[in-house]
């Protein structure tokens, strides 16, 4: 039966191709986004231990610092295979959030610190699956990392409004949300340990060649797959807010999900990898026809680097410790961990990040108390926190190819983009103050930080240069939980507890809860005024380097002298992504 045995070894290529390599990172990217639905399950957290709104606020400051210290597992990627990294994260997923679960369930009684420590340890499980997962697949995709970056980073946005139709098809509207953290605990673990095998980093000799044009066709089919997704669920989220859903509609409806996040992108990678068998088949059965010197190797784009390619310029850079060098760099050059950690647009980031990110970082992870306070029932806060996620997603993607296609063709610097997104994370932060249209700052408040994301790693890049930049990325992202710490402990938690203390009576028992809008009034009209000081940083950023991003950015964007310059920089990109 040679249909049978064709049938076989199309589907053993399909399972060993870097396109389901691809399809795999996709779906362990999507599960691997719980830590942006911590406010869904944080009141079962908060009335099972009895917990105030200050301790909820620290155990939400140790899941931030968790979801954004990506070092440990950077250093094992250095020495071990993507499967290694994997495991090593699912089984951290599985006891940090399985331990919550029993904590929520009654089944033992920690200490705050050990929940704290838990979902630390969860939270950074995600910073695994990152690293195991997407590095592997930019090695496979050299000459095309943007797009597959974008569509990952995408994934992880979409993430929190997956997890929660899940929740809502198995567990029903009025379901337990300790559920939650066992789905939370459990399927981003299965998903990372089905496709251990699947993530690896492949031969490109075992692939055929193909121009780059024809992988980026590809990939855009599969971020019309995503589009897809993105939309229906905001379709399905708006629609369960204005009717009543029976447990066969949500059934339905995550059926629908199912085929958008698994059947469609996988038929596309199946025709890709059918097409890339029928062009490899020629060339095994007769050698001559195409020659190895033909297969691009795609090795050379991440191993090798700007030392193996010397310029004058360069020679002071290569010989110079890490640390300094003898002569302070101009902009855009490769700057040594401690001239740009010392550096004035180095601190001007960090500042702006504990503004910005921490003033977004602090409304998603209230969003459940917030929507509480202000009346909402369950289902109403899973569709703000469905909301978040979707316009993350959103943020992520627009913010990615505005800033490119603004910097080639009108010459506007990232950092002023970024100045925009603060300016519009203030009008998120004052509806959530006065306890307007809820719906609509979840969307506003999801999009600012989705949208900071890519435009700081942006920015650190072609400001500092690329030699150091996987520790000067760890640098800069470990401002966001410092940020968290600040306004969502030390102020909005702080002032909740003050005005839940207020409304309670002396006869009340348990953890005191608040009603109304002013239990998070004053938090988010200071995280306001912070975010707006934190805007006139980033334009003080705008103008010291508005020189730098129209002339010399611009120009290695457009081909100009600083073009080759860029591109030789840009191959150590790949092992330092996380």
């Amino acid at each position: 039966m040679p249909e049978a045995g064709d049938a076989v070894h199309l589907a053993f290529h399909v399972a060993r191709g870097r396109w389901f390599t691809l399809f795999a990172s996709f779906l362990i990217m999507a599960s691997s986004g719980a830590t942006y639905i911590f406010s869904a399950y944080s009141e079962a957290i908060k009335s099972a231990l009895a917990y105030d709104q200050r301790t909820l606020n620290t155990l939400s400051f140790f899941k931030d610092l968790g979801a954004n210290v990506g070092i440990l597992p950077g250093l094992i990627n250095e020495f071990a295979p993507p499967s290694a990294v994997l495991a090593t994260g699912a089984v951290m997923n599985l006891s940090g959030y399985l331990m919550i679960y029993l904590a929520v369930a009654g089944r033992i009684r920690p200490r705050v610190w050990q929940m704290c420590l838990s979902i630390c340890v969860g939270a950074n499980s995600q910073a695994f699956a990152n690293t195991g997962a997407l590095v592997a697949c930019v090695r496979n995709f050299p000459n095309s990392r943007g797009a597959v970056l974008g569509l990952l980073k995408g994934f992880v946005g979409l993430s929190g409004a997956l997890f929660t139709q899940i929740y809502l098809a198995l567990y029903g509207r009025h379901g337990d949300s300790k559920s939650l953290i066992l789905l939370v605990a459990c399927l981003p673990s299965a998903v990372s340990l089905l496709f251990l095998r699947t993530i690896r980093y492949l031969n490109p000799k075992s692939e055929p060649s193909h121009p780059q044009s024809h992988d980026f066709k590809v990939l855009c089919s599969l971020l019309y797959t995503t589009i897809a997704l993105a939309g229906y669920l905001m379709f399905v989220i708006v629609l369960q807010s204005r009717a009543e859903f029976s447990q066969r509609a949500y059934e339905a409806s995550s059926a629908v999900l199912l085929f958008l996040t698994v059947v469609l992108p996988l038929a596309v990678v199946f025709r890709e990898e059918a097409s890339d068998l029928r062009r490899l088949k020629p060339s095994i059965e007769n050698p001559n026809l195409e020659s190895p010197k033909s297969i691009p190797n795609p090795k050379v784009s991440y191993l090798s680097s700007p030392s193996s390619k010397p310029t004058p310029n360069a020679k002071s850079s290569h010989l110079s410790s890490p640390l300094s060098s003898s002569r302070p760099p101009k902009r855009g050059e490769d700057f040594s961990i401690l001239e740009a950690v010392t550096s004035v647009d180095m601190m001007l980031i960090i500042f702006t990040t504990i503004c910005g990110v921490g003033g977004t970082l602090t409304a998603i992870d209230n969003m459940g108390q917030i929507g509480k306070s202000l009346g909402y029932d369950a289902q109403s806060v899973a569709t703000l926190v469905s909301l978040i996620s979707i316009w993350n997603y959103a943020g992520r993607v627009a913010a990615g190819f505005a800033s490119e296609i603004l910097l080639v063709n009108r010459r506007l610097p990232r950092p002023l983009l970024l100045a925009l997104v603060f300016l519009l994370s203030c009008a998120g932060h004052l509806l959530i103050a006065y306890g307007r249209a809820l719906h609509l700052a979840s969307v506003i408040t999801g999009f600012c930080f989705g949208a900071q994301v890519p435009l700081y790693f942006a920015i650190i890049s072609e400001l500092f240069g690329l030699k150091h930049y996987s520790t000067l990325h760890n640098f800069g992202g470990a401002a966001s939980p410092v940020g968290s710490y600040i306004l969502n402990i030390k102020v909005a938690g702080q002032l909740y507890d003050r005005e839940a203390a207020r409304q309670s009576t002396p006869s009340s028992s348990g953890s005191p809860t608040c009603a109304g809008a002013e239990c998070f009034k004053l938090a988010f009209l200071i995280i306001t005024a912070v975010t707006v000081v934190g805007g006139a940083a980033v334009l003080v950023l705008v103008w010291r380097t508005w020189e730098f991003y129209t002339k010399e950015i611009h120009a290695r964007h457009r081909g100009g002298g600083e073009a080759k310059k860029g591109a030789d920089l840009e191959e150590e990109m790949v092992p330092i992504l996380d």
